[in-house]
């Protein structure tokens, strides 16, 4: 009886062992971002993806798996032609993801090989279309161009290429040389041209300087002129203002009975001083007929001054 118990212990022990194999061997986890290829007695049957999945033990099997995300591969510096016969060593990044994991395993041996070789002789392919100085100036023109070509190419294997970045291009030395020249040739004719356009400019600051200072010089004497016009007939308004107003109080006091007066014995005076000037200039003298020569010239002087101030 006992063994009977030992023997049924036993089966029961070996027949949950037997269970839970069967089921870790039916379970799958499968990780994110991550796909497994299963088949059935060697032939593909379906590709179970990211969590919890469930397979026949015994008659399924994982045969492959595939990450999804993308992956980064070095392209090794190789040595390519350009078009004007240039050797160039040129390496450069790959980047891509598998997007068909059935394709990625059974269309192709080893993709990521393929991709890479793939990669290498479209590189070589464009950079055989162009001449050296274009290849550096349009490297981002050239990744585009093999990114399409290997994306026309490689997707009969599920891969898509993401990008393509050329890290290095390298000539061979005596082109290297050759482009060193240049550039220091380069550098001496701009340094040449902003010395000559730095001297120019300082003429043209030095002429612009002198023009200025002329023209302000000009601007000054004709102020002074114009000051100085302006100075000289103010002066001589003053003078004819002072003048008229000396002869209008002249005349104001030549209409009084003491004007006339003083008018006659000015008159008087200032015809004696004549005739003595003309005496002490000539020789000759010559004398009034009468002896009211002064009286008359005094008399006439004052009817003159009379019929001045009627008319007024």
């Amino acid at each position: 009886m006992e063994l009977l118990q030992n023997y049924i212990f036993t089966y029961q022990f070996a027949l949950l062992i037997f269970v839970l194999v069967i089921l870790k061997s039916s379970i799958q986890f499968v990780p994110q971002n991550r796909a497994y290829l299963v088949e059935r007695f060697g032939k593909y049957r379906t590709t179970i993806e990211a969590g919890l999945n469930f397979i026949v033990p015994f008659m399924d099997k994982i045969s492959a798996d595939r990450s999804l995300k993308e992956q980064a591969f070095d392209v090794q510096g190789q040595s390519v032609i350009t078009k004007d016969n240039i050797s160039l060593v040129v390496d450069g990044v790959l980047y891509f993801r598998v997007l068909d994991p059935y394709k990625a395993t059974y269309g192709v041996e080893d993709y990521v090989f393929a991709v890479i070789q793939l990669a290498q002789t479209t590189m070589r392919s464009e950079l055989g279309k162009m001449n050296m100085d274009e290849t550096f100036e349009s490297r981002e023109q050239l990744n585009t161009n093999i990114v399409i070509a290997l994306n026309e190419a490689s997707a009969t294997w599920g891969v898509q290429v993401m990008r393509y970045e050329i890290k290095d291009i390298v000539p061979p030395t005596s082109v290297l040389d050759a482009m060193e020249r240049q550039m220091k040739a380069e550098r001496e004719r701009r340094a040449q041209v902003l010395e000559s356009e730095g001297q120019r400019q300082a003429a043209i600051n030095v002429a612009e300087g002198e023009k200025q200072s002329r023209v302000l010089a000009a601007e000054a004497e004709k102020a002074e002129q114009v000051l100085k016009a302006q100075g000289e007939a103010e002066a001589i308004k003053a003078v004819a203002f002072a003048q008229a107003e000396a002869l209008e109080t002249v005349g104001r006091a030549a209409a009084t009975h003491e004007g006339q007066k003083a008018m006659q014995l000015d008159l008087a005076t200032k015809a004696i001083e004549a005739k003595e000037a003309i005496a002490k200039e000539s020789s000759v003298v010559l004398l009034p007929d009468g002896s009211t020569e002064a009286a008359s010239v005094v008399t006439q002087a004052m009817s003159i001054i009379n019929t001045l101030n009627k008319s007024n």
